[in-house]
């Protein structure tokens, strides 16, 4: 493994109060990783959160980084949509999904995923699955496409049981790609051509390696991804809090800022907890936190 692929030190992390956000706020608050909360039109989102400390059914084998637990469910006010992207355990916790039950108002998530909400308590009244390309309607001017990723699931042994999947999701005001896992291939240009352009993509930028590129995109990929979904901001998740593969910590961020600059992809790269205003036009930020003389 590269010796850098974890920080020297405790990462800096914020800690925005989400329970005494205004209602007329629109704002991002990323989480590390994959997980993040957004309030957009009145409406709460929180997607693929993971706030036991691990992502694995083992917790010594994936333990987060140091500073990266600034939030815990408890943190989290009243949730109108769980979005679940896939089941993986980097997506999926069971600790987390167990403390935001009775917080949650409606989960969307991939076809047979919600059986794992079920299992655990969730009423099943509250649980929408979705195949690729469904529709739903979530409420007056809020609408919700699944479209395809390049991916798999599975927990433990079992491989690919249910769907994996990214979300279309519109607002009265916006238009965010919500990207769960996935190589690089043609289907970002076809979803790009079909439902963009964007205000925001939000896509995979880290645990990868050439030798599983099909399942993870590269950075470089990422913002071309952005590019063929007609994106006017990228914003990288999947990296910063958990050790997933053999790269430096920071070399995910470091590649997809060279490769936004070269490429004029404007980016959002917010430290943990920083809120992000998502009022119209969404604008790119980043003040290079994570190169922090590590």
């Amino acid at each position: 493994k590269d010796k850098r692929n974890k920080p020297a030190r405790a990462l800096p992390a914020l800690h925005t109060n989400l329970q005494q956000l205004a209602a007329d706020e629109d704002v991002l608050v990323w989480f590390g990783h994959s997980s993040y909360f957004m309030q957009l039109s009145g409406k709460t989102f929180l997607i693929d959160p993971v706030f036991s400390g691990y992502a694995s059914p083992l917790s010594f084998t994936t333990p987060r980084f140091d500073g990266t637990d600034a939030y815990t469910a408890a943190d989290m006010p009243a949730i109108d949509y769980l979005l679940i992207t896939h089941d993986h355990y980097d997506h999926l916790d069971y600790e987390t999904m167990l403390a935001l039950r009775h917080k949650v108002k409606h989960v969307v998530t991939a076809l047979g995923v919600g059986e794992h909400l079920a299992y655990w308590g969730f009423d099943e009244n509250i649980i929408t699955e979705m195949d690729w390309h469904d529709a739903h309607a979530l409420a007056a001017g809020f609408h919700i496409t699944a479209v395809p990723a390049r991916h798999f699931s599975g927990r433990k042994f079992k491989r690919c049981p249910t769907l994996w999947t990214s979300f279309v999701l519109s607002t009265p005001e916006k238009k965010i790609f919500i990207g769960g896992d996935s190589g690089y291939d043609t289907h970002f240009a076809h979803i790009g051509n079909t439902h963009g352009p964007f205000d925001l993509a939000i896509l995979e930028c880290g645990q990868y390696n050439e030798y599983w590129k099909y399942i993870h995109m590269m950075p470089e990929e990422t913002v071309q991804a952005a590019e063929d979904l007609n994106a006017r901001v990228l914003m990288p998740v999947h990296w910063a809090k958990f050790s997933l593969a053999l790269h430096a910590w920071d070399e995910p961020a470091n590649r997809v800022s060279a490769a936004g600059t070269k490429q004029h992809m404007p980016l959002l790269l917010p430290a943990i907890g920083e809120k992000i205003n998502l009022r119209k036009p969404v604008a790119p930020m980043g003040n290079d936190w994570w190169r922090d003389k590590m």
